[in-house]
């Protein structure tokens, strides 16, 4: 049984999956360092914990926490989405997709509590399954399964 009652939540809480407009693009995971650094980057402007993560080729699965009394969810995706894709043009002189690569949108759900929450940890955790990326969910590099088992909130 995966135990995530440990983990740090002290304001509103996020489930998010946002994807890149090809859904036969690898740019995510091709350019995992620069969507890492995007990432990085918004969390120093606007402050978030990333709770659980995944990165596929074409989309991302994420749980957020954002600071008590915050839910500019939107500024920060789009932070990232806007950084993401000028390192691309700045690596290759131009999105490798065109002008737009990402989708204009993104869904987002609160998440409700405990149960909820542990529901879509393994969501995110399980996601490299089934879509056949590999056969056990901590053999997928890109996920934050990793330190969920380091930490033994996963057996």
């Amino acid at each position: 049984m995966d135990d995530y009652r440990n983990n740090r939540v002290p304001g509103r809480t996020f489930f998010f999956t946002v994807r890149l407009l090809d859904q036969h693009s690898a740019l995510l995971t091709e350019h995992i360092a620069a969507f890492g650094e995007a990432i990085r980057q918004a969390r120093l402007r606007k402050p978030f914990h990333v709770d659980a993560w995944v990165v596929l080729p074409d989309h991302a699965h994420a749980i957020w926490t954002l600071p008590p009394g915050d839910d500019d969810c939107a500024g920060r995706w789009n932070a990232v989405k806007i950084a993401f894709t000028k390192a691309l043009r700045k690596a290759a002189s131009r999105a490798p997709t065109g002008d737009a690569i990402w989708a204009r949108h993104f869904q987002q759900h609160a998440v409700d509590g405990g149960a909820d929450y542990a529901a879509l940890v393994d969501y995110i955790h399980a996601n490299p399954l089934r879509h056949g990326f590999c056969a056990r969910a901590e053999h997928w590099p890109w996920s934050s399964i990793h330190r969920f088992l380091a930490e033994g909130r996963v057996k």
